[in-house]
Order: C-alpha cells, then sequence, then structure tokens
C-alpha cells in the first residue's frame, strides 16, 4: 500500500508526493536498514572512521529489521554533485594504494586499494534509502565512508563522496523539492557547498560551535536562487537534547512545513552523544529517537537517513532509538532546561523571520 497520493505540480514530469498522515489507516509505515559488509573494503583498524565502528553501530539494528544489500552508485551519479576531476582523483588514488595498507588523502582522510568500491556503495546506498522512502517506507542507509564533508572538488573529514548530496541530486529528477537535516556534531560544509545556490533543497544543520570544518554559521544563509534556504544553528559544547530539541520545535519543524518538501533526508551522525571522543556535546541515545519523532511526525511521508558520524560506546543505542522511532515510537526529551545561549539563537531566527522564503 503506497503511502502517498502522487500529484503533478510546480514541474511537469517531476513527482510530488502530499502526506496522507491524516488518513489512520496510513500513518503506519514499514522501515528498512540498507546495509552490508561490502563497506570493510575501506578500513584502517585504529582510526576513528573504522569498519568497526559500522560494526558497533550495527548492533542497534533490531534482529527483525528489514536488510536490504546495497548497490553501487554510478560515475554519473556521482557527477550530479562532484567534478569528474575529483571522482577520477579518488579512482586513481584507490587504484595506486599498495594491497593492505591506508593511503592518506590528508592527516584526516584515508583510502585503502578497496576505498572507491565501497564509497560507491555508500552513495548507492544512500539513494536506495530515498528510494524505498518515496516508496512509503522509512530506510536508514548504514553506510561508510560518511559524507557530508565531502565538497564537489575535495575529500576531507573521512569524506570522499558526498553520499546524501548524491541522493538528493538524483531524488530531484523525479521530485520537486528536498528538504535535508543536518544533526552530525560537525557542520556538513560539503552538502551545504553543494545545494547552496539552489531553492530546491533547503539544508537545515543543528552542530557544536567552533570545531570541524569550522563553517555553519547562521549568516550563511544561501546565495542567489538559494538565499534563505540554508539554516543554520551552531550550539555551545555541552548542549543537551533539550537544545536540539527546541532548534527543531521552533526552528527546523517550521521551515520545513513552510518549504513544503516531497522527501526529507536525515544525515544521522550520532557524534553528539555524550563521550563521543570527536565532540563535545551531551545528548543522550534517545534524544536521537525523540528528533527521529519530530521529522516523522513532520515530514511530507517517510524518511530517509544516511549515517555519517558517530564514534562512541552510546552510538548502538543511538540507532535503535532511531530505528524505534521510524517504528512508531515516541521519546520524552532529556537533558532539563534549554542553555540561554539557544534560546537566544533560535530568537534570533523566530525574530528576523528565516525560516524560509515565501
Amino acid at each position: 500500500m503506497r503511502h502517498y497520493r502522487e500529484l503533478a505540480v510546480r514541474h511537469p514530469g517531476r513527482r510530488r508526493f502530499i502526506s496522507c498522515a491524516g488518513d489512520p489507516a496510513l500513518i503506519a509505515m514499514p522501515y528498512s536498514v540498507v546495509t552490508g559488509d561490502v563497506f570493510a573494503g575501506h578500513d584502517d583498524p585504529g582510526h576513528p572512521e573504522s569498519q568497526a565502528r559500522l560494526e558497533a553501530a550495527l548492533a542497534g539494528v533490531p534482529a527483525g529489521a528489514r536488510r536490504v544489500p546495497p548497490e553501487q552508485a554510478t560515475t554519473r551519479d556521482l557527477a550530479r554533485v562532484h567534478t569528474h576531476r575529483h571522482i577520477a582523483a579518488i579512482h586513481s588514488f584507490c587504484r595506486e594504494c599498495p594491497p593492505g595498507r591506508a593511503c592518506y588523502i590528508d592527516p584526516d582522510t584515508y583510502v585503502t586499494r578497496g576505498s572507491f568500491d565501497a564509497a560507491l556503495y555508500a552513495a548507492g546506498a544512500a539513494s536506495q534509502a530515498v528510494d524505498r522512502a518515496l516508496g512509503g517506507e522509512h530506510s536508514f542507509a548504514l553506510v561508510r565512508p560518511p559524507g557530508h564533508h565531502a565538497t564537489p572538488d575535495r575529500a576531507m573529514g573521512f569524506c570522499l563522496f558526498n553520499n546524501a548530496a548524491v541522493a538528493t541530486a538524483r531524488a530531484l529528477r523525479e521530485v520537486d523539492r528536498v528538504a535535508i537535516v543536518d544533526w552530525d556534531v560537525h557542520h556538513g560544509n560539503g552538502t551545504e557547498m553543494a545545494f547552496y545556490t539552489s531553492d530546491r533543497v533547503l539544508y537545515c544543520s543543528v552542530h557544536q560551535m567552533g570545531i570541524f570544518p569550522g563553517t555553519g554559521w547562521p549568516d550563511e544563509r544561501g546565495a542567489g536562487p538559494g538565499a534563505g534556504y540554508t539554516i543554520n544553528a551552531p550550539l555551545e559544547p555541552g548542549s543537551t537534547g533539550a537544545d536540539y530539541t527546541l532548534v527543531f520545535r521552533e526552528v527546523f519543524i517550521p521551515a520545513i512545513r513552510r518549504f513544503e518538501p516531497d522527501l526529507v533526508v536525515v544525515s544521522a551522525g550520532q557524534d553528539a552523544l555524550a563521550g563521543d571522543p570527536l565532540g563535545s556535546m551531551l545528548l543522550e541515545p534517545g534524544d536521537f529517537g525523540v528528533l527521529a519523532g519530530m521529522l516523522a511526525d513532520a515530514g511530507p511521508g517517510a524518511l530517509a537517513l544516511v549515517l555519517e558520524g558517530g564514534y562512541g560506546r552510546l552510538h548502538a543505542g543511538a540507532v535503535g532509538a532511531i530505528i524505534a522511532a521510524l517504528d512508531g515510537a515516541r521519546f520524552t526529551p532529556g537533558g532539563g532546561e534549554p542553555k540561554a545561549s539557544t534560546r537566544q539563537l533560535v530568537e534570533t531566527y523566530i525574530g528576523v523571520g528565516r525560516a524560509v522564503p515565501a
């Protein structure tokens, strides 16, 4: 049974999906995870972004979850976001890396002989999650390497190709508008850059201020036709689920509703968890269930989620909470009261009416 009524509006030949959430018979949606062992070819044991990280995250997936094997993206898919020169350079660098070794592009980002294939599977799995969401099924692509730092012409921050951006660009062949919500502790500079001048993608990022990659400030709002379609919420270290919930409730959710997307894609990095070695936030696993539930309730239909970061001992619990939310569970925010700085940021957004141009 489909979960959407399909209408041809805005652009001939593109699909427009209208939520049927008001129909009790259509509220419950199935879910799936897109994952497999194909990502193990990209591995440098001891690096924070290793195969062990994905295996730890997969411990949070329920035993009965529907698992979908990944399929590779094509270089044509990648080229909707990345330059041909960048694609060729990554391919060549991987091919030239000696077997059994990791070769570093920069101090943080490595490849192996098998990384190009793994990266194609990661981008392809993200597109599979999008396709399944458009078909009425929540879908979480549990993949690696991650992607949201990769810019059109540069690999960085553990990322080779931008999985969420590639999947979004592919979806825009068929739908009119896509909202991307990025809750990774680091700002998704690559995703922002990919759609900075577009009015067909709303990019919302909540992240820790002042850390890698140094971008994601409120005055980064988009340019040209995309002016106003980038919303950044940098939060102080030590922020909790209460801070994130406030940003979602007062800024992101109203912006998404005003934007009226056909699809919501989530760059789901769980490195804002307490104790994560690459962040200084204090979210608990259930807080990610809160955020996923808020988006599921507010969006046009099913969500497509793509794994980004998450390196701590609580990661499996957060993945489990997200999947529980996709399956209909709802969580109560933790963390007490939001910080004064978060309240001030939210009030600024509300006061200047920056929630997407009319």
